[in-house]
């Protein structure tokens, strides 16, 4: 039985990295939930002239975090919301409550999650798919201010 070849790749291309520019984005959360940085990061881009290369985002916090993820339904975000109370649910008798009930699950729920994402930044645009968006995840009830470092590296020719 011969296979048909369902894997196709580009011709590989590459530039010499010429710019590094960093950026600190300041985020006021409305508290738990999911906040879409994509336009953001995207301003970004283009305000640095960024051709060819990479943007990393960084969360400076620990109960809060990044991820890329559907921005089509917004109930893939409530349901995502469930899933992580459900696995680090407060009132657990976490031994780290000085802070309120929520603070060790913010904890849990962003080691689970991630606090540092690399986009492919390609012909000056965000290489995300059709339905991908850049997400800060806040995991705290109550509203957070919190700063997300930008940094792209690579060729702004």
């Amino acid at each position: 039985m011969t296979l048909t070849k369902s894997i196709t790749r580009s011709a590989p291309s590459s530039v010499q990295a010429t710019t590094i520019a960093s950026s600190l984005l300041t985020v006021q959360t409305p508290g738990r939930g999911f906040t879409d940085l994509t336009s953001e990061a995207a301003k970004f881009i283009n305000e640095v002239h960024a051709r060819d290369g990479a943007l990393t985002l960084f969360i400076r916090h620990t109960s809060a975090s990044l991820t890329v993820q559907e921005n089509a339904d917004p109930s893939v975000l409530v349901d995502l919301t469930t899933a992580l109370s459900r696995l680090a649910p407060e009132n657990a008798g976490w031994t780290h409550d000085s802070e309120g009930p929520d603070d060790m699950p913010g904890h849990i729920k962003t080691m689970l999650t991630q606090t540092s994402l690399q986009v492919p930044v390609l012909n000056g645009k965000l290489a995300l798919g059709t339905w991908q968006a850049i997400y800060l995840i806040e995991h705290r009830k109550r509203p957070h201010r919190r700063e997300v470092v930008l940094q792209f590296i690579g060729s702004n020719q």
